[in-house]
């Protein structure tokens, strides 16, 4: 049966994909920056095109490519990214990232990427589930390292992980010559634990922007902040 979330301005068909939509792709989204208005752009570990999508909405970028590994996430994406608005600037390639930086060339100038981050070998009893969710697939140092080999000189690349690993994703980032630009720390509501980071990163050093964004005030009472950030997206924002 067809699983299909819908957006005010395209659809996603989701049932082959692991990973369904989640709050942390559309904050991603929504929340990268499109200051240096960006010529080209990847979108790693694409999912069901969620994030690229969102992106193909906001920017007028001719190049919007997107790579995804697992089989029935890659024909699935390419199919929602046919039948959205801006199929003419979309693309998927079928490949893991190991191999696309291998066989690359170009650089870009604005990467995203909402990694795999369940460091824990658990097992759902779904093959696909759990490696689109546990970072054995994809090792933040390896994202990294691609992710610094692919960017442009002054290029920027986007993410949003597990606010307890926010540390070590900064040094090992700064391994790479990857510096935080900004940081948005994500709390569900006014008294729960922080939960994600979103970082923005570039190759020059600088003090980062540091700010907090809370999701909701109460159940099903989303803050001011949050309904800026998403209302461009979301039917009932």
């Amino acid at each position: 049966m067809k699983n299909t979330f819908r957006f005010k301005q395209f659809s996603l068909d989701q049932d082959r994909c692991a990973m369904k939509v989640g709050t942390d792709g559309v904050l991603l989204g929504a929340w990268t920056s499109l200051e240096k208005a960006p010529q080209s752009i990847l979108d790693i570990g694409t999912g069901t095109g969620l994030i690229a999508l969102m992106l193909a909405q906001r920017s007028p970028s001719e190049t919007i490519d997107a790579i995804e590994l697992d089989d029935n996430a890659f024909e699935q994406c390419t199919e929602n990214f046919e039948s959205s608005p801006w199929g003419d600037r979309l693309f998927c390639y079928h490949a893991g990232l190991d191999e696309f930086v291998d066989e690359w060339e170009d650089t870009y100038d604005l990467i995203v990427s909402n990694p795999p981050f369940y460091v824990e070998d658990v097992s759902s009893g779904d093959k696909s589930r759990d490696q689109a969710r546990q970072n054995q697939s994809l090792p933040f140092d390896e994202l990294l390292n691609g992710v610094s080999r692919l960017l442009s000189p002054k290029g920027i690349f986007a993410t949003i992980i597990p606010y307890r690993q926010e540390e070590a994703f900064l040094q090992l980032a700064a391994q790479c010559n990857l510096f935080p630009q900004r940081i948005t720390r994500v709390k569900g509501n006014p008294t729960s634990a922080t939960k994600r980071s979103l970082l923005e990163f570039a190759f020059n050093d600088t003090d980062p922007k540091i700010k907090a964004l809370t999701i909701e005030i109460r159940r099903h009472e989303y803050t001011q902040e949050y309904i800026d950030l998403t209302k461009d997206f979301y039917l009932k924002m």
